[in-house]
């Protein structure tokens, strides 16, 4: 089950007063739910950039919490620095890391830009994703003319704000105005290169580079700049689209590098950067040796780089997700210059890091079935029962693996491929149901430790039982909906995967139907608790019919493995 997790990274108008900073990133955190990444002052921009993760709700309560805090502390008429620059808090993008849309972060984007005006009375402009007009997706369209201009800018409609519109007052005069947005993330990263020379590196960045190159008559690199009708250069693009791109040479490393921002890593992702990187190195003679990542990657980048590398090795893609990682890590050489930890640099491991909660599928087997004997009720039987399915998943997945990577069958990999990254996905989804059964039965005895003195406390824990009883009987519901749909994988498997495995797909097979039937008694032993019969009746008829189908499917697959065996 993919986490939903955001990312802000708010600009304040304020570089060199760490007490003021402080102040600022306090307000960020105590806000709760969020985990503060990086703090990056600047003295000569006078511009301190924030960047914190979290879930949606969570983010957006604390970037709110920051604009509130910056507003109370920065004034702007005092304000001096490089930066463009118009509001105490500047600019406030938030980004999808995982679980969430650039359009979802959009419309949180946009009702947070409405409630800073609201509630704080600053003037709010939408930029990139969020914005309201297509003009207004460009942020130096919005900051036109930076703070100075907001008094001429308010009094017009074609340049006021897109909420908080109002005369500029002293108020407007300490605060500025705002300008909030969505972007997708974007990914700063160096490729290394087995030269010295920063023009060729220089070359090599332009070849790419969304602006490309200026044309020239002649001579491509010393002739005249051709310029169009308004005197401006005539532009040859690059190849890749949302990048930026520069050759350097690191003295550190005793190297050149193309320096690259990507800017959206949907129109291009970091593997496609390094495969057009590697090619026009390539043409120019030079090669690139590795990659360096600066600062924090979201983890689907590395995911679908794994899995491109995987494609053209004509292998599975239903593999593990460590794996996956570690193949992207290997085939872009982010290794190269120094160790490479995916714990330190994905912002989903550094956050599941944060995470202290205590999981069962974190436990060894033996841990896992020594805590079940334990006197402790739970896990039960619900948890077991979602294991049992994990196993079976696990199982068909292997015998896709094995059949995808089986000599003499490599015209089917894809095939298999496919198969084993449905396998993935079962598997993760039961792994994640093993602690939902506990986590289920721990909030209807949370219930019986609920007040009870008053009509009033009665009504209330009678009416909270039954809605975690209700949970408690929907959680091994969708253990079973969730395991029956791994007897398509095993009946696959047994029929066409490889012949040495067939009897790993029909253990997978018992292993589905274990996990079906056992979750169907906690099914019917929780509605038993229900009031609403009728609801009860429902759930427990549901359950019935997939129990009396798990054990067709069984029958059905376990018939294909005995022909074969």
């Amino acid at each position: 089950m993919e986490k939903r997790i955001v990312e802000c990274v708010p600009n304040f108008s304020e570089g060199r007063d760490k007490a003021v900073i402080r102040q600022i990133t306090s307000a960020i955190e105590s806000s709760g739910g969020v985990k503060l990444l990086d703090v990056d002052p600047g003295e000569a921009t006078n511009r301190t950039v924030v960047t914190f993760v979290g879930s949606p709700e969570a983010v957006v309560e604390a970037a709110f919490a920051g604009v509130k805090k910056a507003a109370e502390v920065i004034d702007m008429r005092r304000h001096k620095g490089a930066h463009p620059r118009m509001g105490a808090t500047d600019v406030l993008p938030l980004i999808p890391i995982s679980g969430i849309t650039l359009e979802e972060c959009a419309a949180l984007a946009r009702k947070l830009a409405e409630r800073i005006a609201a509630e704080l009375r600053i003037p709010t402009y939408c930029y990139e994703a969020a914005a309201r007009t297509p003009e207004r997706r460009n942020l130096a369209v919005c900051r036109a003319g930076e703070y100075e201009a907001l008094p001429d800018k308010l009094a017009h409609g074609d340049t006021a704000p897109d909420f908080g519109a109002r005369p500029f007052d002293e108020g407007v005069a300490r605060t500025g105005a705002t300008v909030v947005g969505a972007r997708d993330f974007l990914i700063a990263v160096n490729f290394n290169l087995n030269t010295t020379s920063t023009r060729r590196a220089n070359a090599i960045a332009f070849d790419v580079r969304e602006k490309g190159r200026a044309v020239r008559e002649g001579n491509p690199i010393t002739g005249k700049v051709v310029k169009d009708a308004d005197g401006n250069p005539v532009m040859q693009p690059g190849t890749l689209r949302a990048t930026k791109a520069i050759g350097w040479f690191i003295e550190e490393y005793g190297i050149a590098q193309v320096s690259m921002n990507i800017t959206d890593i949907a129109t291009t992702p970091l593997h496609v950067a390094f495969d057009e990187v590697c090619r026009k190195a390539d043409a120019r003679g030079v090669r690139v040796t590795g990659t360096e990542i600066v600062g924090l990657v979201p983890k689907r980048a590395l995911v679908e780089a794994g899995k491109y590398f995987l494609r053209k090795q004509r292998r599975s893609t239903g593999i593990a997700e460590q794996e996956i990682v570690r193949i992207a890590v290997k085939s872009m050489g982010l290794d190269d210059l120094k160790p490479f930890d995916p714990a330190e640099k994905v912002i989903e491991y550094l956050l599941e890091a944060e995470d202290k909660q205590k999981r069962l599928i974190d436990m060894t087997c033996k841990g896992f079935a020594e805590e079940t004997a334990s006197e402790s009720p739970a896990p039960g039987g619900g948890s077991i029962a979602a294991y049992m399915g994990a196993l079976g998943a696990a199982l068909g997945t292997m015998v896709a693996n094995l059949s995808s990577h089986k000599a003499g069958w490599d015209d089917r990999w894809e095939e298999f491929s496919d198969w084993a990254d449905k396998g993935q996905a079962l598997l993760a989804e039961l792994l994640h149901l093993v602690d939902e059964d506990t986590a289920a039965f721990n909030r209807i005895m949370d219930v019986f430790a609920m007040p009870k003195s008053t009509d009033e406390e009665k009504a209330a824990r009678s009416a909270a039982l039954q809605e975690a009883t209700r949970y408690a009987t929907q959680v091994p519901l969708r253990t079973m909906k969730t395991a029956f749909r791994v007897f398509e994988i095993v009946r696959a498997m047994a029929a066409g995967g490889n012949p040495n495995s067939v009897s790993d797909a029909g253990v997978g097979a018992l292993a589905a139907r274990s996990a079906v039937l056992g979750a169907a008694l906690n099914v019917r032993i929780n509605a038993a608790g229900l009031k609403d019969r009728a609801v009860a009746e429902a759930l427990v008829a549901e359950a019935d019919a997939i129990a009396a189908d798990a054990e067709c499917a069984e029958r059905e697959v376990l018939n294909i493995v005995e022909s074969k065996i």
